[in-house]
């Protein structure tokens, strides 16, 4: 993806976002780091805030932070929290026209944009461990990415970039597999027609277990492919002109996401009653998916150094781990945590 073919894509993000994008580029202007009135009266303005996928348990963390005035109260108007999926524009585009202010994104489609031109920095990750999978059938297990070798694997046309990933750190070729293309709904695996399929550990493997079908998975992080996930993107220009404001922000996402691993219940109910309305979701999968997912939001590290953080072991297996992946990028390219690094000094309650 090259520069030019970036801001065409963003060229379809009017659509995608609506009224809340333009009120997001009028809010994100309103101020710098030295604070100031907004339209709103509030210190901040409004911003707009895509999310990487639609409106499940995976943004439980920005339902409290929203719910609970944790954003009002870190000085925003009020912040948009707009659906991503497999049709909308990416993060990246969003950020370069200027339709968002920040974005739940992962290191390798970053990369990809900064590597093209696009001058943004990854601030925090939700997700210590990436939920990437490889889900099979317990009667035919694929527990190793050696074991999918001549096996049928359904892999979705956005997640081509990081299964072949998988296969380079792992020393196998994209022949060793049977690639089938696939949609996100997991069908043809309990039918039989593959034998594995891309999935997000808290997602399909509990779905299809609620529809009876027994079965297993590996996770891409296990097997030379550590990448973080759900990581909080900005352009470089809000570090450098807003940094008060993103401090902000960050203090109001880690309130959220503390009470979200403290209340998984109430993550799925805010998921499924409130902000997915729309999406018809099943409030008892919800809840397990939100179980499954504190696995991957907390660590031994964030126990030591807050949520959202990310320590420098794990910053440079990540720069390994996209290498594999044909990402040659450098940390100090990709990621900025000394806004985080600054919040937790200024409020170390927030660790506890």
């Amino acid at each position: 993806m090259n520069r030019r073919s970036l801001l065409r894509s963003s060229a379809l993000a009017g659509a995608a976002l609506g009224g809340a994008g333009l009120l997001a580029a009028c809010g994100g202007d309103a101020t710098d780091s030295s604070g100031g009135s907004t339209p709103d009266g509030s210190q901040y303005g409004t911003v707009a805030i895509q999310l990487s996928w639609l409106k499940n348990i995976e943004f439980a963390g920005e339902y409290f932070a929203d719910s609970r005035g944790y954003f009002k109260e870190a000085g925003f108007g009020s912040v948009e929290l707009i659906a991503g999926g497999a049709a909308s524009t990416s993060v990246e585009a969003g950020l370069d026209t200027g339709k968002i202010w920040l974005g739940l994104s992962a290191p390798q489609t970053t990369a990809r944009a900064v590597l093209a031109g696009l001058p943004a920095k990854i601030v925090a990750t939700t997700y210590q461990k990436n939920p990437f999978a490889i889900v099979s059938s317990a009667a035919k297990p694929i527990k190793t990415p050696e074991d999918m070798k001549g096996r049928k694997i359904g892999v979705q046309d956005t997640n081509q970039q990081i299964f072949h990933a998988l296969l380079a750190a792992n020393g196998m070729q994209p022949g060793d597999v049977t690639m089938v293309p696939a949609q996100f709904d997991p069908s043809p695996l309990a039918n039989g027609e593959v034998d594995g399929w891309v999935s997000y550990v808290t997602n399909e493997p509990i779905t299809l277990t609620a529809k009876g079908f027994a079965n297993t998975h590996f996770l891409f992080a296990d097997y030379n492919l550590p990448l973080v996930a759900e990581t909080l993107t900005v352009e470089q220009s809000t570090i450098d002109k807003e940094r008060e404001k993103l401090k902000a922000f960050l203090v109001a996402e880690i309130k959220g996401w503390k009470d979200a691993v403290a209340d998984p219940a109430e993550s799925a109910r805010l998921a499924v009653e409130v902000y997915g309305k729309d999406q018809k979701l099943d409030l008892a999968e919800q809840t397990k998916q939100a179980v499954a997912q504190n696995d991957l939001v907390t660590s031994p590290d964030t126990a030591a150094n807050g949520l959202l953080t990310m320590t420098d072991r794990l910053i440079e297996q990540n720069i390994t781990a996209l290498r594999a992946a044909e990402l040659a990028i450098t940390a100090d390219q990709l990621f900025d945590l000394s806004v985080l690094r600054e919040v937790y000094a200024e409020n170390p309650g927030l660790k506890t």
